[in-house]
């Protein structure tokens, strides 16, 4: 006799027979397509057990759409090796609006081949495929994968604990060993089969046709240098096929804001192979809004009670050992330089040299400024800032623009102050961020709390430092009313963050700048102040860079508006186009009004004709086109062309040069005059 087993669903007890499965509890919410047993997920084909919490998972919620990629993934894997039948797996994980897998081939993927996988895709998802889910043992994996060498050193991975390298953990670990099998409905074979951990769709059917892939890749071997590199393709799924046309209607509308191709169509700035990878250099125009944007955000700093300070590019690399830098970020800082060193007519050292380093960080230095002299409690808070010049060894596969690049200015500012006082300057460093970000056209965003793994080693001081800082961070962004989300693992070795995370105009998130609580520093450098009793007391240290980088921001901008900048931002803030060439001189005097109230506008006196200089300034997407004919001239007035198309007639000359002055002065993110 069948008995009965009490689960929590959605909050409610629920009886249901032993040995129901939650594909058998959910079967009449077809969205649903996995499900979380007391906050794991697991596939709909696990029986249920008595006393656990249920709650289904639907396909179009982040943990369903990470299930349908991965078992994406899958299909794509099982198609790979129908067409390769040399391949050998690597990994394939679902990532962000997506999937990859790698794989050993003897050949490149060529897009040829890849439109051939989307229809042998397809044929297996129209199979109807199960995902069957199997526990075994290493020596029965083993077994089964003894064709698939990659599986086996993941395997030992398992083995020795170790879910280091990229993509690891969603084949091995949590535990239990199990493969994942496609079985052929019919016949009940398995036609295809691959170590993972789950959990799955149930069947092929549910991934429908709303699936493509996008590109291939070389890729290393667990992401690192050291190893064999793979292929790798790249694809992506959605519930429905209206959801993939969106999302390729998004990426097209994200490769026409593509920075890159903008920096280069609008003479922003560039990459020199001369130079190396992620070293841009800025042209004229590029210059321009970089000078915009320093001098903007330097003011605001003086304003906000920073004063402004100058370090070296380059220093004795003993001084990052005592930061706490290295060993921590040697990998990301470029080799040590040596210098000094002398050598006698035989080539024997006779002075030993000393190594050097271009700096990652502008901290240790300020550290040094803030040592330099005796410091009282009535200097604190004691801020400090600049446009510090910074260089990271950045992997080659990862530069990317002006968003990854391995030589940037940071607007790098520590805070010093009391243990008391670090709430306090906490909040006015997130503040004065956010209203920067705002400042800028940029006010979609939501923080991150970034805190220490517990289980980690790279991260350094006590349980209660870390608990003291993490909290204060945690309080003064729960108060400020943005929305807070957790970012577990994340913080830096010396301490938790705050980053802010915008939104663009096409909903795409950037991290954007950062607020560091640092207990580590201070002690490592000595730094000390005295306290109002006469003590000599330690200070709390406080990083924020409010942009992250004035590169990075700046190809977020690119992106944000298109390459269209709001007029105080944009290189040339005004074209002035004669209808024709007998009303240069007028314009000419309308252009010097505006110069002479420091906007950067030019006559547009060449031979081509009126409509090519039109579509010139849109091409080159400039805020304010004036126009000028006969009635305009006889009415001493201009005519204004926006970048939207729309007119504003026969505005007079006077009233045209203030509205473009107030305009640019009152730093308007949006057009028209």
């Amino acid at each position: 006799m069948s008995q009965n087993i009490t689960l929590t669903i959605d909050g409610n007890e629920r009886e249901v027979i032993q040995g129901t499965t939650g594909a058998e509890l959910f079967f009449e919410d077809r969205s649903i397509v996995v499900m979380r047993v007391d906050g794991a997920l697991q596939d709909l084909s696990r029986e249920l057990v008595a006393g656990t919490t249920v709650e289904g998972v639907t396909i179009d919620s982040e943990d369903g759409l990470n299930v349908l990629r991965h078992s994406t993934a899958h299909v794509m894997a099982q198609a790979v090796q129908q067409l390769r039948p040399d391949a050998k797996l690597g990994i394939g994980p679902y990532i962000k609006d997506g999937f990859y897998f790698d794989f050993d081939v003897e050949e490149p993927f060529t897009p040829e081949d890849l439109k051939t996988l989307e229809k042998m895709m397809l044929k297996i998802v129209n199979q109807n495929q199960k995902f069957e889910r199997r526990v075994v043992t290493p020596a029965e994996a083993r077994e089964v994968m003894a064709d698939e060498p990659y599986k086996l050193i993941l395997l030992d991975k398992a083995d020795a604990a170790d879910e280091s390298g990229e993509g690891v953990s969603v084949e091995v670990g949590a535990g239990e060993t199990t493969i994942y099998s496609n079985v052929d409905r019919k016949s009940g074979d398995v036609v295809w089969c691959d170590l993972c951990r789950g959990p799955h769709l149930q069947n092929t059917k549910i991934i429908s046709n709303a699936f493509a892939l996008t590109r291939s890749a070389a890729a290393y071997w667990l992401g690192s240098e050291k190893n064999k590199q793979l292929q790798r393709i790249y694809g992506t799924a959605w519930p429905t096929k209206e959801d993939l046309k969106a999302y390729q209607e998004r990426l097209a509308e994200a490769e026409r804001r593509d920075h890159r191709r903008l920096g280069s169509e609008l003479d922003l700035f560039s990459f020199p192979d001369e130079l190396g990878s992620g070293l841009p250099v800025f042209h004229p125009k590029g210059g321009i809004i970089k000078r915009e944007m320093e001098d903007y955000v330097r003011d605001r700093h003086v304003e906000e009670g920073f004063q402004y300070v100058g370090t070296p590019h380059i220093s004795k690399d003993g001084l990052f050992h005592t930061s706490g830098h290295l060993p921590y970020y040697a990998d990301t800082m470029f080799p040590a330089l040596r210098v000094d060193e002398e050598y006698d007519e035989d080539g024997n050292v006779t002075k030993p040299g000393q190594d050097y380093r271009l700096k990652a960080m502008n901290c240790p230095m300020h550290n040094l400024i803030f040592r330099g002299r005796g410091r009282s409690y009535r200097e604190l808070p004691l801020r400090l800032f600049e446009f510090g010049h910074v260089y990271r060894y950045e992997k080659s596969g990862v530069v990317h623009g002006l968003t990854r690049v391995r030589g940037f200015a940071q607007d790098d500012s520590h805070s010093y102050v009391t243990k008391e006082q670090a709430p306090a300057e906490v909040e006015h460093l997130l503040n004065f961020m956010l209203s920067l970000l705002r400042d800028f056209g940029m006010d979609d965003f939501y923080l991150e709390l970034s805190t220490r793994d517990p289980e980690s080693d790279k991260f350094i001081g006590s349980d209660e430092q870390w608990e003291e800082a993490t909290a204060v961070l945690e309080r003064v962004a729960s108060e400020s009313g943005v929305e807070l989300v957790a970012d577990p693992g994340g913080a830096a070795f010396y301490g938790p963050k705050i980053s802010v995370q915008a939104k663009d105009a096409i909903g795409r998130t950037w991290q954007m700048g950062t607020v560091q609580y640092d207990f580590n520093q201070p002690a490592r450098f000595g730094l000390e102040y005295q306290a109002a009793d006469g003590t000599r007391q330690e200070p709390v240290m406080i990083h924020a860079a409010k942009f992250g980088s004035i590169e990075r921001f700046m190809g977020v901008l690119v992106e944000h508006y298109a390459g269209a900048f709001p007029a105080w931002l944009a290189p040339v803030q005004v074209r002035a186009i004669p209808v024709a060439e007998a009303f240069n001189d007028y314009l000419a005097e309308v252009v010097a009004k505006l110069k002479a109230q420091g906007i950067r506008a030019e006559l547009e006196d060449s031979s081509d004709r009126f409509p090519k200089k039109i579509r010139n300034a849109s091409k080159e997407k400039i805020p304010f086109v004036l126009i000028a004919g006969g009635e305009d001239q006889e009415a001493g007035a201009v005519s204004f062309r926006y970048r939207d198309g729309e007119q504003d007639n026969q505005v007079p000359v006077d009233e045209a040069v203030a509205r473009i002055v107030a305009h640019v002065k009152n730093r308007v993110n949006t057009d028209h005059a």
